[in-house]
């Protein structure tokens, strides 16, 4: 037996390992969404427009899906995954609580790309582990639990933000608390890569036999779908900005909608994930639909609306967060699995920065216009979706 055909899991370590990388996520996302759930309501005391925040939303996303393409390649070419996924867990957990010191608004769009660029570079290794985990106890199961984990520390990250913003008033003050899951998630993350180090030991193959592998049709038509649904997916830094703009949400309440909306993330992406593994790809319609409705509730409604939309965007997020791995490696062979992931995530990382940088610059001129070009690209996502469908059914 070939090195990448040798099962480096069983059910019961590959479990612990997905658990074990799901307690580093739960740290890590309490930092990182932490900073997330209250970046636009920082970014607009600092001076920056609708356009702008549209803008830096956008090119973090940008920047970071783009980095995984590079990533994803150089993991699967060097074969060190742990090294890779260390280092980007090392410069994003870095820039969060450097958000403290950010001067102005340039200042902290920079640091809020470099937090996106860490993260793209650590996923596609960590993806393709994961997946092999993956293997032994169901792709949908493996990222759904982690992605579960993951949104678990998602939710309480916001709450920290929104209680020290309550108590100093202070955006700042809850930049610099975040340096506390930000330690620990290093921690942390070297200690599963000591512990499990075989985990990186992936697919032993050499150059050549990455790069035969083509990608399925399937992949290409999955992969025109999420864009297109990524290019209509508002960003909650802009949808906070709108809160805090409009006088909808109070400032200490828009950390609390954030954190309600990864609550909802991450129950989705359990749910979805298990869901994936008896139905395949198709349990994506209803993610589809359930984001189409979150910019009409969220930027033509008051409060209430705007609180249900951003629960529905957080659902929708799970579904896409537990799902878009799962099903790139069904349909790739590992070997090639974190170029394919790469440059999945490269794709839906350009549509998401195209998408927020046009939202962005519609919301300092038309709210309904805005809406209309966010709900149809979500709505048209579903044809390519129906055709990947058909594409993976056995002749």
């Amino acid at each position: 037996m070939s090195i990448s055909a040798a099962r480096i899991f069983d059910k019961r370590t590959g479990l612990a390992f997905v658990v074990a990388f799901g307690i580093v996520s739960f740290f890590a996302d309490m930092a990182y969404e932490g900073m997330r759930g209250i970046a636009g309501p920082f970014l607009a005391t600092l001076g920056a427009s609708g356009a702008a925040v549209g803008i830096i939303a956008g090119s973090g996303e940008m920047a970071g899906y783009l980095l995984r393409l590079v990533s994803g390649r150089a993991a699967d070419r060097t074969r060190l995954y742990w090294p890779i996924t260390l280092a980007g867990y090392v410069v994003q957990m870095t820039a969060v609580p450097l958000l403290a010191l950010a001067g102005n608004w340039w200042m902290a769009a920079a640091l809020i790309v470099i937090e996106r660029a860490g993260k793209a570079v650590r996923n596609p290794p960590r993806d393709v582990m994961l997946s092999r985990a993956g293997e032994e106890i169901g792709q949908g199961w493996a990222f759904g639990l982690h992605e579960a984990l993951d949104q678990t520390g998602a939710l309480l990250g916001p709450l920290i933000a929104a209680l020290v913003l309550a108590l100093h008033h202070d955006y700042r003050a809850a930049f610099a608390w975040l340096a506390v899951p930000s330690a620990i998630t290093l921690i942390l993350v070297f200690g599963v890569c000591w512990r499990t180090p075989q985990a990186g030991h992936i697919a032993g193959v050499g150059h050549h036999e990455v790069a035969p592998v083509r990608l399925p049709r399937a992949y290409w038509l999955y992969a025109a779908s999420a864009a297109l649904a990524a290019f209509g997916f508002a960003d909650f830094t802009l949808i906070s900005f709108h809160f805090g703009k409009a006088h909808i949400v109070d400032q200490t309440w828009i950390p609390i909608f954030y954190a309600l909306a990864m609550g909802a993330a991450g129950a989705a992406s359990l749910v979805f994930g298990r869901w994936f593994d008896a139905r395949g790809l198709g349990v994506l319609v209803p993610g589809i639909l359930i984001g189409a409705a979150v910019a009409p509730l969220a930027f033509l409604g008051g409060f209430i609306p705007g609180l249900a939309g951003t629960i529905l965007w957080g659902v929708a997020l799970g579904i896409h967060e537990a799902i878009m791995s799962a099903a790139v490696s069904t349909m790739v062979p590992a070997p090639a699995r974190g170029r394919a992931i790469g440059l999945f995530t490269a794709i839906f990382g350009v549509a998401w920065f195209l998408g927020s940088a046009a939202l962005g610059a519609l919301y300092d001129v038309s709210l309904a216009w805005l809406v209309i070009v966010s709900v149809l690209p979500q709505l048209a996502a579903l044809i390519p979706l129906a055709f990947a469908l058909r594409a993976m059914k056995p002749a």
